[in-house]
């Protein structure tokens, strides 16, 4: 792999639970032009485990962008997100929060713990492929990044 194409490829770190929402958030990713990995953790304990390379995860990669829902098990979502803004090795790497709720309270939570994003997931196919895909094209080829 050359430098140049080595530069371009993303990681995505998907945090859900919901089998069928991966994989519509990867079927709609499918397509991108930015060369990229997407790799899943479906609680919060296995997300963390991942981002601080314990255990089985001790080579991962370090992600350019994650997708967080916040509703997880073993270790809810506000939890992940406090824990990686807390994080001076983690705090830098962009969280987008994808999930189904709407609460004000969590929208208020996830600002207040310095998400970069807020978005509510829509249950219409068209519409959540519409999300990712401007999630894709601001987060891997608009916005510039900060490197590890």
């Amino acid at each position: 792999m050359s430098a140049e194409t080595e530069e371009k490829h993303k990681t995505i770190f998907l945090v859900e639970d919901n089998k069928a929402d991966i994989r519509l958030i990867k079927e709609a990713l499918k397509n991108s032009l930015v060369p990229h990995e997407v790799v899943t953790a479906r609680d919060g304990m296995d997300a963390m485990a991942y981002l601080r390379q314990e255990g089985e995860y001790a080579n991962a990669t370090r992600p350019d962008l994650i997708l967080l829902d916040l509703n997880l098990p073993k270790k809810d979502g506000r939890e992940v997100l406090a824990e990686i803004k807390s994080d001076p090795k983690l705090k830098r790497i962009p969280v987008v929060v994808l999930t189904t709720s709407r609460n004000e309270d969590d929208i208020f939570y996830s600002y207040d713990w310095h998400v970069n994003c807020y978005i509510t997931k829509s249950r219409n196919i068209n519409e959540l492929f519409q999300i990712v895909k401007g999630i894709e094209e601001f987060w891997l080829s608009t916005a510039t990044l900060p490197r590890e």
